[in-house]
């Protein structure tokens, strides 16, 4: 046992990652004949079963239409439903489940914002976003910028990966009218200090929205100590299904808005003189919603509330540092962002190799990561590189693994040279 190992005795016997890791079926697999290195968790993390039994058992003995059928299923359905709801308002430590309006995913939430603002923006206005978003976080606003004459403003990020604070205080002024901000970078793993700025900018009076997506796999936000209007994500970086993500929003701004889409659920009566909407949440969920994913969410949060999570974040802690700690057993080998504030995700390139190339390589040791962009353009064009590899950690990887990536990394690097 090396000194790291012996450093992190007390990490492994505080947490159990190998008792947690029977807990998801996928990872006891083989890959190209190598045991499977998931480390690709940014993009999407695994599944535990309790996820997978309760969207099994939500389809074995419940599946109806919520809210409309005067029948047992349909009950227990819309029991299940809304109680997965409430699950998310109480993560979120929201006011009111009214505040819980289920999307798509972390990009649908921030179009229904954005398209629910455009009616407060002129020409002139400016939308504050930073260099350090995923395009679904820049995007929307530069299609509703171009709809409504505003204009969108980029937050400048220091070399180390953090935003840089001097320019987002100078960049705030009278026509700034929305500030939208990821709580955590996909490619740098920067923590924000989201709570500061939120506070500044609500003291000019600035709408705030959140990205989370990357934040609620590693820590529990509060979205009332962190004061923004709105906060959302994507409950399969949260350990839960694809095709669900969740927005949070203030009653008072949501009641302003006009619904995003139209149809059935989102209405209160339809006649061919007008319709008049449904109430909070649903005024913004037309048609018939993603039940079973809402319900997989709500055990996917309900499993991850059941751990120990300083005993949790300690032990992601101790796979970053495992890996800062193995960078220089690379030659060639450097990482892009080194905030002093980060969740387990490590992007880095190696001279002389393309990062398609180091993951292809790696994939065919059974080791899984992501290259390119990350979605990230403006940032990979602020670093100067086309895109870099990415190995993002869970609190179900272990030290091992990240030995073998750098075991891995070491081999293709010597391959190469």
């Amino acid at each position: 046992m090396n000194d790291l190992s012996v450093a992190n005795t007390a990490t492994r016997k505080a947490f159990d990652v190998h008792a947690i890791r029977r807990d998801f079926p996928i990872l006891s697999q083989q890959v190209n004949g190598k045991p499977l290195v998931y480390l690709d968790n940014g993009a999407s993390a695994q599944k535990p079963t309790a996820v997978l039994d309760a969207m099994d058992r939500y389809y074995r003995e419940m599946h109806s239409n919520v809210h409309r059928g005067a029948h047992t299923l349909g009950d227990r359905a819309t029991t299940a439903f809304e109680g997965a709801r409430e699950t998310v308002r109480s993560f979120l430590n929201a006011p009111s489940t009214q505040e819980i309006i289920w999307t798509r995913g972390t990009t649908e939430a921030i179009n229904l914002v954005a398209n629910g603002l455009a009616p407060r923006l002129n020409a002139g206005d400016e939308i504050l976003v930073s260099c350090m978003e995923h395009h679904a976080n820049i995007v929307p606003w530069q299609m509703i910028a171009e709809r409504t004459g505003a204009k969108v403003v980029p937050i400048q990020v220091t070399p180390e990966g953090e935003l840089d604070l001097d320019s987002f205080n100078s960049l705030l002024n009278d026509r700034t009218r929305v500030l939208a901000i990821t709580h955590v970078s996909n490619v740098l793993g920067t923590i924000n200090p989201v709570v500061n700025m939120v506070k500044q900018a609500k003291a000019r009076g600035i709408i705030t929205l959140l990205d989370g997506a990357q934040a609620v796999p590693h820590f529990q936000p509060d979205v009332q100590a962190l004061g923004c209007d709105f906060y959302v994500f994507s409950a399969h970086k949260l350990f839960g299904p694809t095709g669900i993500g969740v927005l949070y929003g203030k009653a008072a701004l949501l009641e302003e808005m006009p619904p995003y889409q139209g149809g059935g659920e989102m209405i209160e009566r339809v006649s061919f003189a007008g319709t008049t909407w449904n109430t909070l949440p649903y005024k913004f969920e037309a048609g018939t919603p993603a039940i079973a994913e809402a319900v997989g969410l709500g055990a996917a949060i309900d499993y991850v509330s059941r751990l120990d999570r300083k005993a949790m974040e300690a032990a992601e802690n101790a796979l970053l540092e495992r890996a800062n700690r193995l960078i220089e057993t690379v030659p060639g080998m450097s990482v892009i962002g080194t905030a002093k504030l980060k969740v387990p995700v490590m992007s880095f390139k190696i001279e002389g190799l393309h990062p398609s190339d180091i993951g292809t390589l790696l994939d065919q040791q059974g080791i899984a990561i992501r290259t390119g962009h990350h979605c990230a353009m403006p940032l990979m064009d602020f670093y100067g590189v086309p895109g870099t590899a990415r190995a993002s950690f869970a609190f179900y990887n272990t030290l091992d693994e990240v030995d073998q990536l750098f075991t891995a990394l070491q081999k293709i690097q010597r391959l190469f040279a």
